[in-house]
């Protein structure tokens, strides 16, 4: 499978929120970033991982921090479409599928 590959507003997400945690605690934005990437790492491995939602869209939840990644398979890529909190309103990114 080819890198991971992020929507423009899914990028922008996760700059926020690593931003976000990072003025909370030095290193602690750092810290979700790795999240993020092990996380990316092991859909790479196992990408029907996580759960179905509409669309084929696939849903898998950080360990460390309250978010998700929201993402599908497209042919090689696995394309993320939103870094959503557990909190934000569901379904806000499903315009961008």
């Amino acid at each position: 499978m080819t890198p991971v590959e992020y929507h423009p507003l899914a990028e922008q997400e996760l700059t926020v929120a690593a931003l976000y945690y990072e003025e909370r605690a030095a290193g602690l934005g750092a810290d979700f970033l790795t999240e993020v990437e092990r996380t990316e790492a092991f859909l790479t491995q196992v990408p029907a991982a996580g759960r179905i939602l509409s669309g084929g869209n696939r849903r898998v939840s950080l360990r460390r921090f309250p978010y998700h990644l929201i993402f599908r398979i497209e042919g090689d890529r696995l394309y993320v479409l939103a870094v959503a909190h557990h909190r934000r309103a569901p379904g806000y990114w499903q315009s961008r599928s």
